[in-house]
């Protein structure tokens, strides 16, 4: 039995959920799953092939790690071994991801619901402590955003939250908060004598003398970092390695934290457990009737080909629309004839999927200089391809701004400075370059006729000292700026299609002097 959280990690990250997910759909879902070695292996082939998983890291030979990634998506509320016929499932949430639909918000959704006990934690196993009556991922925001935390140490989660949160009781989180500060004050000495007898590993010893005899619980606590880090309202700073409710995020935190919900019920009953945690956003029943059997045809096995590779691709770039570049790379990557393929990407995602490629998107804004250039690109990308400018990017030029973009419609122009840093400042070198070269030389990287009214910065967050940077450059320049966390961007990309924006709205966000905040456009 496990006396502490766990949670299943063939991939210590969630950015390849929707993949493994697509691929399970191609492959393996409405199958009978439980005992069928060959449906395992071929899943686990399908896993190697697509890269989700490395080819020749195989315990057996016997489907064990294709077993391991249905038990992760299961955990997650995304799949279910339906009762009567014994096939794989997908629930709402499933669906919905495959659909195209933004899969953060969906699966942040299900990590903020993921409770012990549960239909996975209860497994074989699996087994944690029935003494966990939980959502860990609520209980972590929780924590963050009480004053006397208001950060987490790796450590911290590996040596006390783990194993001494049970519940969501005021006084067990008190005890928790207690112990955090206890450790922060007195070290190692806080730490019971007892702690490896009544929290023993699940695999292997605890080898005494070892330069970390803690390593299997700071492997439990990364992770745990990871999925929290997944919902983009939490994240490690580069400086100190401490996670933080990113400070944009704040008030959504109190809106989650504010809901009162009871954990569902049932765990012991899958098929019932995972409809219910496996609702979408959308969703407050699943109400389908799952009991018909559909004869597999080729043109759903055609349709499931061509959206896998579709899910695969748009994770990696934004895709605003079809395109003939689109159906060709799908085409390729499948094998499935064009016109087919361009029926089926049509009927399936006639609008494209830019929410899947947010997540490649807000990690790139906190990745310093290693991705500036895919950075950059994505940005002109997202302004081209969401918001509908004439975007070119111009950064390669030198002494340039990142990307120029121009609305003809509107009759103006604007500037975007990327910067992949979670607290970036403007320095008096990128200060003197924005007003000389980005903005006083101009004529060198536009040549059109509409005026500049607009500079911006982008990044994963800004200095507190980001507005008077700001304004000194609106002062000496006359030119109005802005800067703009990634979040916020997100959110922008978000609400454009829905008619919320148009270019005369965006040109005023982007003209605050400060930076920009939700209420700019909430």
């Amino acid at each position: 039995m496990m006396n502490y959280w766990w949670v299943t990690r063939p991939k210590r990250r969630l950015n390849s959920v929707p993949e493994v997910l697509a691929t399970i759909a191609d492959v393996s879902l409405n199958q009978e799953w439980q005992g069928q070695r060959g449906v395992h292996l071929n899943f686990e082939n399908a896993l190697e092939q697509s890269n989700l998983k490395r080819i020749g890291d195989r315990r057996d030979q016997g489907g064990g790690g294709a077993r391991t990634y249905i038990a992760w998506i299961s955990s997650l509320g995304l799949v279910f071994s339906q009762r009567i016929t014994g096939f794989l499932r997908l629930t709402l949430a499933g669906e919905a991801i495959l659909a195209g639909e933004p899969p953060v918000e969906i699966i942040a959704n299900q990590v903020l619901k993921y409770q012990f006990p549960s239909s996975f934690s209860l497994g074989r196993n699996v087994d944690v402590a029935p003494r966990f009556k939980i959502r860990p991922f609520r209980f972590l925001l929780r924590l963050l955003s009480d004053s006397r935390i208001d950060y987490l140490k790796q450590d911290e989660i590996a040596k006390i939250i783990i194993v001494e949160a049970e519940n969501e009781t005021d006084a067990c989180f008190e005890k928790v908060v207690n112990r955090i500060l206890e450790y922060r004050d007195k070290g190692e000495d806080a730490m019971p004598f007892d702690f490896f007898t009544k929290y023993p590993p699940s695999r292997g010893s605890i080898e005494f003398g070892a330069p970390d005899p803690f390593r299997f619980y700071k492997d439990i606590a990364n992770t745990i970092i990871n999925w929290l880090e997944y919902t983009q309202l939490a994240l490690r700073s580069e400086e100190d390695r401490y996670v933080r409710i990113l400070p944009e995020k704040m008030a959504e935190v109190e809106r989650i934290l504010s809901e009162t919900l009871a954990l569902i019920d049932r765990p012991t009953d899958h098929e019932y457990f995972q409809r219910k945690y496996g609702l979408d956003p959308k969703h407050q029943k699943d109400l389908r009737n799952l009991s018909e059997t559909k004869t597999i045809t080729s043109e759903m096995i055609d349709s499931q080909k061509v959206k896998r590779a579709f899910i695969s691709l748009s994770l990696k770039q934004p895709i605003g629309k079809i395109t003939s570049e689109l159906v060709d790379a799908v085409t390729e990557a499948t094998g499935v004839p064009n016109n087919r393929v361009e029926e089926i990407l049509y009927k399936s995602y006639p609008h494209g999927a830019i929410g899947a490629f947010m997540t490649e998107y807000f990690e790139m804004a906190f990745r310093g200089r290693d991705d500036a250039t895919e950075f950059e690109i994505a940005t002109t990308n997202l302004f081209k391809d969401v918001f509908g400018y004439e975007a070119k990017h111009v950064g390669p030029i030198g002494l340039t701004p990142d990307v120029l973009v121009v609305s003809d419609d509107e009759g103006y122009c604007g500037i975007i400075d990327n910067k992949a840093y979670s607290k970036y400042t403007i320095s008096n070198d990128h200060k003197n370059r924005m007003i000389q070269n980005y903005i006083g030389d101009i004529a060198r990287y536009y040549d059109g006729g509409n005026p500049l009214v607009f500079f911006s910065y982008i990044a994963g967050g800004f200095g507190s000292n980001i507005d008077t940077q700001i304004n000194s450059i609106v002062t000496e320049t006359d030119i109005h700026g802005s800067a703009i966390g990634v979040s916020n961007m997100i959110k922008l990309v978000e609400l454009y299609p829905q008619g919320k924006l148009n270019h005369k709205r965006l040109r005023e966000i982007f003209s605050v002097n400060r930076q920009v905040t939700i209420k700019d456009f909430d």
